[in-house]
């Protein structure tokens, strides 16, 4: 039967730096370190995104278009982007082989090219392929202007056709305009965001996440199911009501439509509303809100959901409650004591919804020995 085109959203995560990088070094060192920033880059990338080919230096991914929203995309852009760092900066702490490709790791960085258009999925040699023009559009955008336009090599490239379809407010968050001219194709118009400087905010911002040792309570849930899918299900204003007791969740956010701090939900009970603050987010990591209860003199009630990678690829969730202040102390322990035993039962639908999905179907990403952590390279003579 043959295939009928669908809208998708393109995604292109490509590692800049890699032909220097790869020249003159130790390749099996250079090799694992490549394979292990990949494998980062596409577990922060999953399950918002499937890997549609390794392509080298690069990772093609595509999802339907009808699974996202603008906030969505940028998250799981940006949580790629911080792991990446992350990653870079841990590797280098652990290492204390001083060969040629552990010395030059930290001048690797990523770019994003996300794009939206019809394609056609078909099989070929038992492996899925992606074809049509906008295929083409989003890898030929791959050499561009960008660097021009931002602070560092990192950059998220969002085509208009992709800011139209997610309705992502590129003016409202600062992006920098771009029109890019391809052969054959003519004028593509585009919007940059910083990576370079988003990552600079990300590590220098104030810090609000209750952490465990100073929780009043904590409760801990482990779902056997990835733990950005788990995130969905906690912060999405679609997915939450399908599984916690809440008739609908009324989603406003600040200026630029984007889900993060500042967004406030009213999750609605019949004509009562429980009203949620963001005050930290940290996609895939953690969101911190106050709770403001819809009883007399409640008190707002600061409270974290802490997401961690669990066993056998499932998710470690904890939710911390802020000690409160001595005069609330008897408010809050009730309200915690409800909300636990509310939220365990909640998680078991959750559970019940997520759990036991089925693989993803994607080609096998390179593989990393490890190599550049505990094994030290011969060194070339002089």
């Amino acid at each position: 039967m043959m295939q009928q085109p669908e809208p998708a959203c393109l995604l292109i995560a490509d590692i800049s730096g890699y032909t220097a990088f790869m020249a003159d070094v130790e390749l099996d060192h250079a090799h694992d370190i490549i394979a292990d920033l990949m494998e980062t880059l596409v577990k922060a990338l999953r399950p918002c995104f499937r890997v549609a080919k390794f392509e080298g230096d690069a990772v093609f991914l595509t999802a339907p278009a009808d699974k996202l929203d603008g906030s969505r995309v940028q998250d799981a852009v940006e949580a790629a982007y911080f792991s990446f760092r992350r990653r870079l900066r841990s590797i280098g702490q652990a290492t204390t082989c001083k060969c040629g490709a552990c010395r030059q790791m930290k001048s690797l960085d990523v770019k994003f090219v996300c794009h939206h258009g019809p394609v056609i999925r078909y099989k070929m040699a038992g492996r899925e392929e992606v074809a049509g023009r906008d295929v083409i559009v989003a890898h030929r955008l791959l050499k561009n202007s960008a660097t021009t336009l931002v602070s560092e090599r990192a950059y998220g490239l969002y085509t208009q056709a992709c800011a139209d379809a997610l309705s992502i407010d590129t003016q409202a968050q600062q992006m920098v305009p771009l029109v890019e001219e391809l052969e054959t194709i003519g004028p593509v118009e585009c919007w940059v965001h910083d990576l370079g400087k988003a990552w600079r905010t990300e590590s220098e911002r104030a810090r609000h996440e209750v952490a465990r040792e100073k929780a009043a309570y904590l409760l801990s849930f482990d779902i056997a199911a990835p733990r950005q899918l788990v995130w969905d299900y906690f912060v999405q204003p679609d997915l939450r009501p399908k599984w916690r007791a809440a008739d609908a969740v009324v989603e406003a956010n600040p200026a630029g439509g984007r889900r993060g701090v500042g967004t406030t939900n009213h999750c609605m009970h019949g004509a009562k509303a429980i009203i949620e603050d963001v005050v930290e987010w940290c996609p895939f990591d953690s969101i911190t809100i106050t709770t403001l209860l819809p009883a007399p003199e409640a008190p707002k009630i600061l409270m974290s959901y802490a997401f961690a990678d669990g066993l056998n690829g499932g998710t470690r969730v904890e939710i911390r409650v802020a000690k409160p202040k001595p005069r609330d102390k008897a408010f809050v322990d009730h309200a915690a004591h409800h909300f636990a035993q509310t939220i365990t039962a909640e998680v078991d639908v959750l559970r019940s919804m997520i759990e036991g999905g089925a693989p993803f179907d994607e080609p096998p990403p390179p593989v990393s020995l490890g190599r550049f952590i505990d094994e030290t390279a011969t060194q070339p003579q002089s």
